[in-house]
């Protein structure tokens, strides 16, 4: 049946397919996500969690997507309707094409790009461009303050994240994700690059908008930020989106820093997993562990400690290079 296609037909079906197969993973790990989160806070904080909706609250999470899903969608008075309702796809395609370039071991990615890394920085930075439109879209000054807050924090680190990456760009000497993830084989750079590593993880929690950068979804002063105004089906992509960029900067540093699917025993893809899991869970945490700090501070913080670092440590990096 295939035999009469063309080759570029056949590549269009294998995207499409690939693409389906990508959302309905992240959908079925955000409700995963959502209900680890709630048990590890519950456990943080010598609490239950969940525990009505089945077998100890596992069903949870499925019964807030089904309320999500059922759910009436609202549009403000003065909303732009176009805008309001292509902001969350956006976000949530821009997640989706990041993952394609993501090798979960030696042989499973979908596209082995030769500027792996340089694409999901360039497709991360359209997050910003979706917050923005969340909020003009809503024609709320809430939702334009949170929106504000998340396009200054989110410029600002990616500064330091851009120095942290090039880093292990000179040591690999690709940009190629799997290339960056051979040139690990015998030591992983998390031990050549620690500084790097610290820098890089400080500010991707500072990206995903995690907590104690949650400036823009501040709720005791914006409410709930730039995604105020959604609900059902568009809030429920917002709050996917959110924990599949969690999942996608969790995945670069296991790239990145460990070695990627490298590990004895366990199949390659296993070990990805496990790695990648390891710093969910570690973000999760600082949401019960670290207070709210002010819009100056991150940005002061940003500026002034992580920029430096980070350059001291890319210039060290390319004399380390350069000696041995």
């Amino acid at each position: 049946m295939f035999e009469s296609l063309s080759p570029l037909t056949i590549d269009i079906l294998q995207s499409l397919l690939y693409a389906v197969i990508i959302f309905t993973a992240l959908m079925v790990a955000a409700l995963i996500l959502v209900y680890l989160e709630r048990k590890v806070a519950g456990h943080m904080q010598s609490r239950f969690g969940p525990m009505h909706v089945g077998p100890h609250g596992l069903l949870q999470s499925l019964a807030d997507a089904i309320k999500l899903l059922t759910k009436q969608p609202q549009f403000p008075k003065n909303a732009d309707k176009i805008v309001f309702i292509l902001a969350p796809i956006l976000i949530t395609l821009t997640v989706l094409l990041a993952f394609v370039a993501i090798p979960f071991d030696e042989t499973t990615i979908i596209a082995d790009l030769d500027v792996g890394i340089i694409y999901i920085l360039a497709l991360s930075s359209l997050v910003v461009v979706s917050l923005v439109s969340a909020a003009y879209g809503s024609s709320n000054k809430y939702s334009f303050l949170g929106a504000m807050r998340s396009a200054a924090q989110m410029l600002s680190y990616e500064v330091p994240i851009l120095f942290s990456i090039a880093g292990v760009l000179i040591l690999s000497e690709s940009a190629r994700m799997t290339a960056i993830v051979e040139a690990q084989s015998g030591l992983w750079f998390i031990i050549l690059q620690p500084i790097g590593f610290l820098i890089y993880f400080i500010s991707a929690v500072a990206e995903t908008n995690r907590t104690p950068f949650d400036l823009p979804e501040a709720e005791s002063e914006l409410v709930a930020g730039y995604h105020t105004e959604y609900s059902g089906m568009q809030f429920a992509l917002f709050f996917a989106a959110e924990y599949a960029n969690i999942v996608l900067v969790s995945a670069i540093a296991t790239v990145l820093f460990l070695g990627g699917g490298t590990g004895p025993l366990l199949p390659g893809a296993v070990w990805f997993l496990i790695k990648t899991f390891i710093f969910v869970l570690l973000i999760f945490s600082f949401r019960w562990t670290f207070p709210r700090l002010r819009i100056d501070q991150v940005i002061s913080f940003c500026w002034k400690f992580l920029v430096p670092l980070a350059l001291i440590n890319l210039s060290l990096t390319a004399i380390f290079k350069v000696i041995f």
